[in-house]
């Protein structure tokens, strides 16, 4: 009778906790998707707050080619997100005015950015470029049409750009995509002579602490000390390309 009891208690005890569980589960699910909601209203505003950056004067021309990330999603600002952020660290390093141009749309594939980013590109003559773009094919996975897509790409961009691998997806299933994605960036970037930014060791480093405290409320863009994260992983090299200009317009100029 009594280990019957016991069973009892153990078989209620565990009845309970898996109706915890159950509840978590769904409180953090509604939580996230209200959060996604929340972002998705933040498109447009972020979207037209850098048409009036593309719109300023400045001494130094700065383009970013990419997705959602490259808009800012996720930041409490579009200024606090990893472009924004590289914006400002050029104008301080260079001591100019920095116009920036920022032709990513929130969803982009690499072949969205085929057809809608690189038309763009090709009006204008950038002192500096970034991409980061490929995060969003991993859902639908695809290495030949990724890498027909990315050829494209990195054959119109300046041979000065910048190009970041893919983020770290935490999941093993995804990073084995995404390790699948960088070997391809790896390999193209390597046969046109572009520098690649460490997106992936940068955003892996912080281990599980950084999926719990680098995101935002919908656990997929990164929060403003995410984008920190994002832009540390550019900034070497852009401050590379930066001191490249100056002493350019410094040699031009007989300084």
């Amino acid at each position: 009778m009594h280990a019957t009891r016991v069973a009892k208690l153990v078989a209620a005890s565990c009845a309970v906790v898996a109706a915890v569980g159950i509840a978590l589960v769904r409180s953090l699910t509604k939580r996230r998707t209200l959060a996604a909601a929340a972002l998705n209203e933040t498109l447009p505003v972020n979207s037209a707050w850098w048409r009036a950056r593309a719109k300023a004067h400045g001494e130094l021309l700065y383009v970013a080619l990419g997705d959602s990330v490259a808009q800012g999603i996720g930041a409490s600002e579009p200024a606090r997100g990893y472009v924004g952020i590289l914006a400002e660290r050029i104008a301080h390093r260079s001591g100019l005015t920095v116009r920036t141009v920022n032709l990513s749309v929130s969803g982009a594939t690499v072949t969205q950015a085929v057809g809608y980013q690189l038309p763009r590109l090709a009006k204008v003559r950038p002192d500096i470029v970034t991409v980061s773009i490929g995060a969003n094919d991993i859902a639908s996975w695809d290495a030949r049409t990724f890498e027909t897509g990315l050829t494209t790409v990195f054959d119109a961009l300046p041979p000065h750009a910048i190009v970041a691998d893919l983020p770290y997806f935490y999941l093993p299933g995804n990073e084995r995509k995404v390790a699948e994605a960088n070997a391809i960036v790896q390999r193209l970037a390597a046969r046109r002579g572009l520098t690649v930014a460490p997106l992936h060791a940068s955003t892996k480093r912080p281990g599980i602490l950084g999926a719990l405290t680098l995101f935002a409320g919908d656990r997929f863009h990164p929060n403003d000390r995410g984008y920190e994260v994002w832009a540390s992983a550019f900034a070497p090299l852009v401050d590379e390309r930066v001191d490249e200009v100056v002493t350019e317009r410094a040699a031009a100029s007989g300084q």
